[in-house]
C-alpha cells in the first residue's frame, strides 16, 4: 500500500466506532457513495463492512473520497442567484414575520449558508441576494450591494479558496463592508494572504467561551469548525479581535483600514447562545455608512 493508504487505514481503524472485534472484520464497500456522504459532513469515516477482503481497498476508497470531497462548498452552494424571502427571526409572540422594508442591499456569497443568518439580515431591513460561491466579483458588483456577507460552509477553506480568494480580494478593493462567519472567516483570512490549518481537535457545539479582545468581555458561543487561522501568518494590517478561551485559537479578525471583519463562531445560532448578535449590528452600521455615501 501507498503512504496515503497507510495513513487512511490507520485513521480509519483508530477513529471508527466499531468494537475491536468488529474491526477485525473490516472490508471494502462496493462503492464509495456512503463514505462520500459521511466525509462531506466532516465526520470520521465510520462504516461497517462485511465479508473480509482487503483493508487496503478500504484505504483506497477513503483516499478517493478525500480527493472527491476536497471542495465541499461548491456542492452545497446555490446553483443560481436568488432573493431571500425576507422572513425575520422567530419570536414567541409573532413567529416568523416577513420584512416589508428593504432599505439595504446585501449580497451573501453562499458557501453553505444558514437560513437564520438571512433572517437576521431581514431584522435589519435588508434585501439579501444569495449568490453562488463561484460567481465572479464583477457579477457581484453589478448587483450594486451596500455590503457583502461571506457565509459559513463545510470543508477545507484552502480548497474553496482556489476560486474564492480572488473574488474576495477584489471585493475588498471596492471598499464595500464585508462580514464573514465560519468558513467565510477563513476565506477572508486567506484573501488577506494568511494561512489556515486543520485543527487537532475541532470546535463543535455550544458553550464555547470566546474573549472579545476589543471590549475585554467574554461571549458564550456556538461553534462548528475543524480548521483555524494560523496566527503567525497574519500581516500587520490585520487585528485579532477574538480568541478562544479553550485553546487560544483565533476567533475573530478585522482590517485596520477598511470595514472588513469576520468571526469563526456562529452569532446567529438559535437555539443557542445569543451573546454575539451585536456583530450583525456592527456590520449593518458600516453598511448604512456605505449606502449613505452612495446616495450623495
Amino acid at each position: 500500500p501507498t503512504d496515503a493508504q497507510d495513513v487512511a487505514t490507520k485513521n480509519y481503524l483508530e477513529n471508527t466506532w466499531l468494537s475491536s472485534s468488529d474491526k477485525a472484520n473490516i472490508t471494502a464497500l462496493a462503492g464509495i457513495s456512503g463514505l462520500s456522504t459521511l466525509a462531506s459532513n466532516q465526520t470520521n469515516v465510520n462504516t461497517v463492512a462485511t465479508n473480509i477482503s482487503s483493508v487496503n481497498t478500504v484505504a483506497t476508497n477513503i483516499t478517493k473520497v478525500v480527493a472527491v470531497a476536497d471542495d465541499l462548498a461548491e456542492a452545497v452552494s446555490t446553483p443560481k442567484t436568488y432573493t431571500w424571502q425576507g422572513l425575520k427571526t422567530w419570536t414567541k409572540e409573532s413567529g416568523f414575520v416577513k420584512n416589508k422594508k428593504k432599505k439595504l442591499k446585501i449580497v451573501a456569497i453562499d458557501f453553505g449558508i444558514k437560513k437564520n443568518i438571512l433572517r437576521y439580515f431581514s431584522d435589519y431591513d435588508c434585501e439579501v441576494k444569495v449568490v453562488p460561491c463561484k460567481l465572479s466579483y464583477k457579477e457581484i458588483l453589478k448587483l450594486k450591494p451596500h455590503g457583502i456577507f461571506l457565509s459559513n460552509g463545510p470543508g477545507d477553506p484552502a480548497a474553496t479558496g482556489r476560486y474564492a480568494i480572488k473574488t474576495v480580494q477584489e471585493l475588498i478593493k471596492s471598499n464595500l463592508p464585508i462580514f464573514g462567519i465560519c468558513l467565510g472567516h477563513q476565506i477572508l483570512a486567506l484573501s488577506l494572504n494568511a494561512k489556515t490549518k486543520k485543527m487537532k481537535i475541532g470546535h463543535r457545539g455550544a458553550n464555547h467561551p470566546v474573549k472579545n479582545l476589543i471590549t475585554d468581555k467574554v461571549e458564550i458561543t456556538s461553534q462548528n469548525h475543524g480548521f483555524e487561522i494560523v496566527k503567525e501568518s497574519l500581516n500587520k494590517n490585520i487585528i485579532v479581535t477574538h480568541k478562544s478561551l479553550f485553546d487560544n485559537c483565533i476567533e475573530g479578525i478585522k482590517l485596520k483600514n477598511k470595514p472588513v471583519f469576520s468571526v469563526q463562531y456562529h452569532p446567529e445560532s438559535n437555539p443557542g447562545p445569543q451573546d454575539s448578535h451585536y456583530l450583525f449590528s456592527e456590520f449593518i452600521k458600516e453598511v448604512k455608512k456605505y449606502a449613505k455615501k452612495k446616495r450623495h
